[in-house]
């Protein structure tokens, strides 16, 4: 037999390796250990700071606590019944609906325009950047003191307008149907910024080859722009909407620095507002717990539905 036979017949009767044994869990204990090690700091301080004020809140709404009445009563949903047949909660649920719509809509426009006039190299464009950024690191509360002083009956606002001719220009602050737009403004103005920089974070992430082959294919400006760059800045559309929606809805040291909820009976009274004032002031905690459980609910709620759609929209893009 030769060699190469031999080496065939080795081959054919040779054992077959050994089945590798299966691969051992880790023990429970330590992976247990391993992980509260890293994840119990997070947890605790959620539970702690976001859990535990929502729960005692919960239970608050439930009762009539007052911290200068006791003795305390359980009252179950008697607040959230009085809740909406109280006309200053609805009307405070109206503005801050109002509020919401326009703090959503309008810095997303006015955001993306301008994006798209930064969308540049250069030194100016890099200036002008950091320009709308900075009112975003402000404090709202410094934003409003100075917005206040500039809408003034008699502030330069109003004093340009004068001196350019109108004799009777609107009180920006004063007047019910004009303050809780002129609040908007301001809240407007301030998250105009973050805006333009998710957006352009956006613009700097879409493809130009994308936008060359569209060129090419004969797509003028306003076409690449619905075809190739809308669809992709569907992220940073979905960032700010959520962002921006939150962030109006729990609106509240715009308005006690700038109007302190008027003029009027509630003009620019929001919901955080009401809650505060009702707490804090009225000192009527329970009934102050039930108007903040329902407005962490809407926000809950509507906030997941935003969210819900907008990311449908990405995946079918």
């Amino acid at each position: 037999m030769g060699e190469g036979g031999l080496t065939s017949l080795t081959a054919v009767i040779a054992p077959p390796s050994p089945p590798r044994p299966a691969a051992r869990r880790r023990p429970f204990l330590p992976r247990l250990t391993h992980f509260a090690s890293f994840g119990a700091p997070g947890v605790l301080v959620y539970l702690c700071f976001v859990m535990a004020p929502i729960l005692i809140s919960v239970g608050y709404s439930l009762t009539n606590y007052n911290p200068f009445k006791p003795p305390v009563k359980f009252v179950g949903l008697a607040n959230y019944r009085l809740l909406f047949t109280d006309a200053q909660f609805l009307t405070a649920l109206q503005v801050t609906t109002i509020l919401t719509v326009i703090v959503v809509v309008v810095p997303n426009v006015l955001g993306l325009g301008v994006a798209l006039l930064l969308d540049r190299k250069g030194w100016l464009y890099n200036a002008l950047r950091s320009v709308f950024f900075t009112p975003v690191i402000l404090s709202s509360v410094v934003v409003s003191i100075v917005w206040s002083r500039l809408l003034d009956d008699r502030g330069p606002v109003n004093t340009l307008l004068r001196s350019l001719g109108v004799s009777d220009p609107p009180g920006w602050l004063s007047d019910p149907d004009v303050a809780l737009y002129s609040v908007a403004s301001i809240v407007c103005w301030q998250m105009l910024g973050f805006c333009v920089v998710v957006y352009l974070a956006g613009l700097q992430g879409v493809p130009p080859e994308l936008l060359e082959a569209a060129e090419i294919d004969g797509a003028g400006p306003a076409r690449r722009f619905r075809a190739v760059t809308w669809p992709l800045l569907a992220p940073s559309l979905t960032i700010n909407t959520v962002v921006l929606l939150i962030s109006a809805f729990k609106t509240y040291d715009y308005v006690k620095v700038i109007t302190n909820g008027g003029p009027g009976s509630g003009a620019t009274a929001t919901i955080a507002f009401n809650v505060l004032q009702t707490g804090f002031d009225s000192n009527h905690v329970g009934y102050a717990s039930a108007m903040a459980v329902v407005m962490l609910v809407i926000v809950a709620v509507v906030t997941s539905v935003v969210l819900n759609f907008l990311r449908r929209r990405e995946v079918d893009l």
